[in-house]
């Protein structure tokens, strides 16, 4: 799999993922919750379809902040695979926002 071009990457988020910025090779998103345990509780959420995609997150955690950062490493930049899971991200996040 090859990473896409920057400009196929950009016009992607822009339509579909707004609340990602690209970064470098990457696309990235931070989040915040009311408390660590509901961050946490997302984390969890994300690591659960991240392994059933076979394609994982990097990501840190400071209490009830997370940040996600999405590459495919063997391609050497952003890809489908990112796209796909950054939309089921966003998916996941719609169950905090309630």
């Amino acid at each position: 799999m090859e990473a896409l071009p920057k400009p196929e990457v950009a016009e992607f988020i822009a339509l579909h993922l707004t609340d990602w910025t690209i970064d470098d090779n990457t696309i990235v998103r931070d989040f915040k919750f009311k408390t660590f345990v509901e961050a946490f509780s997302f984390m969890t959420a994300i690591a659960l379809i991240a392994e059933k995609m076979n394609h994982h997150p990097d990501w840190s955690n400071s209490y009830n902040k997370v940040n996600v950062t999405l590459t495919t490493h063997e391609a050497k930049g952003v890809t489908q695979r990112d796209f796909d899971l950054a939309g089921s991200i966003d998916q996941i996040w719609k169950n905090y926002q309630l």
